[in-house]
Formats: C-alpha cells, sequence, structure tokens
C-alpha cells in the first residue's frame, strides 16, 4: 500500500468525494447504455476528443481531486482506462448513430474497459478505506485493530516453511518526561515523527502498528533473527541519534526493542507476549537497547512477578 500524507479528516474528505465520483461514473454508464438500446439521440459531449474531460467523473478528477491524491499510481491508472472507456462509447454512439450495426469486438472492448475502470476505483476506494479505518489517524500507522489478522496470516506462511518471520516491539523511553516538560501537542508531534522515522526505513512489506500509547510492533517478513536484528539495530540508532525540532525546541528521545520470531507452534498472541517480555528486558537492562526472547527471559520475568 502506498502511504498518503492526508489527515484523517482530509482523507474522510477524499473518500466522499471518490464515492460521488463512482456514484457520478455510473449514472454516466447507464445513461449510455439506455441511449444505445434504445436508440435515442446521444449528448454531443460523449463523442468529443476531451470527452473524458467534460464528465461529472472527469470533472471531479481533473480539477477537484487533492494533489496528494494524485501522486497515487492507483489514481494515475484510473486516468488511463478512464480516457479509454470514453473513446470506445463514442464509437459505439456514432456507429449507432450512423445506423449501423455495433460490432462484437468494438462491445466487449468497451466492457472490458469498464470492468478495468470499476477495478481501479474499487481499489482505489479499498485502500482509502484501509488508511481511514484500521490506521492510527496520528502516526498513520496501522492500528491495533487488525494486528492479530494479520500475524495470523503471516504465521501461515511461517507454517508452510514459506518464510520465516520476526516481529519487534518499540517503547519510546521516558516518553511521560516530554509530555510533561513539553506538552502532549510536543508528545504527539515525537510519535508521528518517530512512526515516520520507522516507515521510511522499513521494507513495503513489513508493517508497523501502533500497540498502545508510546508502544509499536513492526513485522518484518521474510526475516530471521540476525536479519530482523540488525534491522532493529539500525533503527534503534537513528532515533537516538535524531534530534526531533518543535517550536524551536530540540527533543532528544530513545527507544527500547524486544524481538522474537513468529513461532508456528504457538498463538499469535503468546509470540506478542514474548516480544513484550523481551522488551521488558530492554527496559530493565538500561533502555535504549534491544532484546532477543528466550526462554530464560521468561523465568526471570516470573520471579520479578
Amino acid at each position: 500500500m502506498v502511504a498518503l500524507n492526508i489527515d484523517h479528516d482530509d482523507l474522510q474528505k477524499v473518500l466522499l468525494q471518490l464515492d460521488q465520483a463512482i456514484y457520478n461514473h455510473n449514472q454516466w454508464y447507464e445513461s449510455l447504455l439506455r441511449n444505445l438500446v434504445c436508440r435515442l439521440p446521444y449528448d454531443f459531449r460523449d463523442v468529443e476528443e476531451d470527452a473524458y474531460r467534460k464528465c461529472r467523473f472527469g470533472q471531479w478528477y481533473y480539477d477537484h481531486a487533492s494533489d496528494e491524491l494524485r501522486r497515487h499510481p492507483g489514481f494515475i491508472a484510473i486516468e488511463i482506462e478512464h480516457e479509454r472507456t470514453h473513446m470506445l462509447a463514442a464509437k459505439l454512439l456514432k456507429t449507432e448513430a450512423a445506423g449501423e450495426t455495433i460490432s462484437l469486438l468494438d462491445y466487449e472492448n468497451f466492457n472490458n474497459s469498464i470492468t478495468n475502470l470499476r477495478l481501479e476505483l474499487q481499489t482505489l476506494k479499498r485502500e482509502m478505506e484501509d488508511l481511514l479505518y484500521n490506521h492510527d489517524a496520528l502516526t498513520r500507522a496501522y492500528s491495533r485493530i487488525g494486528l492479530l489478522t494479520k500475524l495470523r496470516e503471516l504465521q501461515d506462511f511461517v507454517k508452510r516453511n514459506i518464510q520465516s518471520c520476526c516481529i519487534a516491539m518499540m517503547d519510546l523511553d521516558h516518553f511521560k518526561s516530554i509530555n510533561d516538560a513539553h506538552g502532549h501537542l510536543a508528545g504527539d508531534h515525537v510519535l508521528k515523527t518517530i512512526a515516520d522515522y520507522i516507515m521510511a526505513r522499513i521494507r513495503p512489506y513489513d508493517k508497523l502498528f501502533r500497540y498502545g500509547g508510546e508502544e509499536f510492533l513492526i513485522s518484518m517478513p521474510h526475516t530471521d533473527s540476525e536479519s530482523g536484528s540488525r534491522v532493529v539495530e539500525r533503527l534503534r540508532e537513528g532515533i537516538a541519534a535524531n534530534t526531533i525540532d518543535y517550536e524551536g525546541k530540540k527533543i532528544r528521545i530513545t527507544a527500547s526493542f524486544g524481538l522474537t520470531l513468529l513461532d508456528p507452534d504457538i498463538s499469535v498472541e503468546e509470540t506478542v507476549r514474548r516480544a513484550d517480555i523481551a522488551l521488558y528486558a530492554a527496559k530493565s537492562s538500561g533502555r535504549n537497547c534491544m532484546r532477543i526472547w528466550d526462554p530464560s527471559l521468561h523465568a526471570r520475568t516470573e520471579e520479578q512477578t
């Protein structure tokens, strides 16, 4: 999925606009079929070279869609198929108006184009809905809602020996002190900045989830413990080295990590608990470090509790 730099409220507006645009396009399609089947006069605008710009969908696409949405690959693909649909529709209308029989090939080409356009539109809509409903509004990381489902999907691949998978729990060290010293808006800025930093440095198929508060979970498919450790260490070192600017203030923060493999023989809930135990061990070791889960950590945690 392509990350979009759109806040929660603007994303809601984009989705409403997209729904209306899809509705307008469906209305145009139904009107076109009615004209063809009933041999009604067509709208002259539908046979002009720039018909794809003049329809209500085209007016939204070219004049009202947000600049951020325009950079989305799915949005660009829609333009190509939408223009093709109008070109093929114009051919059908002109053939009908000339009293000629529409060929089966021309109709199938038009119908295939409509099908492809609808697929592109629904795919874009699902991505917008996923961003709106399954992502944390502040950080744009995945929300906790779909976490277990995603981990179970990854575990299925692990069970079939298709891939290994690491997960890492991350907690921002002494985060409360930032809220206390600089205010909650500064704390929100730090959370968003750290999430952006991580999402820019993990692979497209890795996922960052906001687990709660200042705690995050990273899933890393196709990754063993050694590779996962290197990734986490790079992230930890980068976070510690960065200075976060907020209203003229320089804020420094570190993070602690707990790493474990996604085990095929236990529940994903238990795997998350193992990562959390390793995280607790990292925090107990002075913070700003990583610990990898092993059974001795579990035994130590049991003793302390």
